[in-house]
């Protein structure tokens, strides 16, 4: 997201929340290869597997309304071959 976003801010000014990016576009493919890299090497991917679920097409609603509800940890991975 760029300065010239189209957002609005104010909900994450209001909430305190400070929105850290990078513009990786300007960026050189050997650098942006090392980032991926080190990101590979420090993310446990079973720590990521434990909160993820896959579900098919069908549960996606059902999932939104329990994540509105605040009932969800975690993230879903939402699988629409099946």
């Amino acid at each position: 997201m760029g300065m010239d976003s189209p957002a609005s801010v104010a909900p994450f000014i209001l909430r305190g929340i400070a929105l850290y990016g990078i513009d990786s576009v300007y960026a050189t493919l050997a650098r942006r290869q090392a980032a991926w890299s080190r990101l590979a090497d420090a993310l446990d991917a079973a720590l990521l597997g434990a909160i993820t679920r896959e579900i098919s097409l069908a549960e996606a609603v059902p999932a939104a309304q329990a994540m509105l509800a605040g009932q969800v940890v975690g993230r879903y991975l939402v699988d629409v071959n099946r």
